[in-house]
């Protein structure tokens, strides 16, 4: 049972509205902890974006997150660029990770074609796989911290891939949002962490750095049910020994069926 368990999420308090919502139902309480934040390159991204699309003339265009999307999207309209960019990226055959990408994506006016099973970069795989799409390019416009996996992944089946790097990553700076979660971690409050990013787990360990060393911040993990929204996730909070289950469904309500398992097996 969830009831009185604290979990924590960690994205922002805009971003973990669906997790907070979820949780409160349960009657348990919810930590929203703000990991990361976007170091932008400015207006600029639209400009290397169109120009791509018109060197390349891509056949598709895969979209990995709705950040990238609205980061993309603002910039041009702040520059008058925005039906510019639209009408290009509609030439394309659009791709959208998730649900939550497609629906960015649709808020813009882009017609999505297709959207995999999966929501992860080898959902993205099987997309390609099942549209014989050897030969063809494919423009990715994605963050500068995101791994090759999809690059190669793609390039493996025959595909001619140009990733697009619209932002940078970073630790979120302002850790006073985190100073609840600092307390009850100290105690043992809290029963579990949802990790929703392999930036945002090194984010977190370079946060909790400020308070505790490597050994004892893992050692008090290992005491909180630690749930990966996906692989990379998972993989990245494996080589920092911290044990963990990977969510059946790669998507925020997937992570929390997973944790709200767990704790009902327990």
């Amino acid at each position: 049972m969830m009831e009185g368990k604290t979990i924590a999420i960690t994205r922002s308090e805009e971003d973990s509205e669906e997790f907070v919502e979820l949780v409160s139902n349960e009657n348990a309480i919810p930590i929203a902890l703000p990991t990361i934040e976007l170091v932008t390159k400015g207006e600029k991204i639209v400009d290397e974006l169109l120009e791509s699309i018109k060197q390349e003339n891509p056949d598709y265009s895969v979209f990995m997150s709705s950040k990238a999307v609205k980061l993309l999207f603002d910039s041009a309209k702040k520059i008058s660029m925005y039906e510019k960019l639209q009408l290009s990226v509609a030439n394309t055959i659009v791709i959208a990770v998730g649900p939550k990408t497609k629906t960015a994506l649709e808020s813009e006016g882009i017609k999505v074609a297709h959207m995999p099973n999966r929501y992860s970069s080898i959902g993205i795989g099987e997309v390609f796989t099942r549209l014989n799409a050897v030969g063809k390019k494919v423009i990715v416009p994605r963050s500068g911290a995101s791994t090759p996996f999809l690059k190669n992944l793609l390039e493996k089946i025959g595909i001619i891939v140009k990733e697009i790097y619209l932002y940078d990553v970073c630790a979120f700076r302002d850790t006073s949002h985190w100073n609840k979660f600092r307390q009850l971690f100290s105690q043992n409050k809290v029963d579990g962490i949802v990790f929703t990013s392999a930036s945002s787990v090194r984010a977190f360990f370079e946060i909790m750095k400020n308070d505790y060393n490597d050994v004892t911040l893992i050692n008090n993990l290992q005491k909180t049910k630690i749930v990966s929204i996906g692989p990379f996730t998972a993989e990245e909070l494996n080589k920092l020994n911290v044990k963990n289950t990977i969510a059946d469904v790669h998507t925020v309500l997937g992570a929390f069926q997973t944790i709200k398992n767990i704790f009902s097996l327990a």
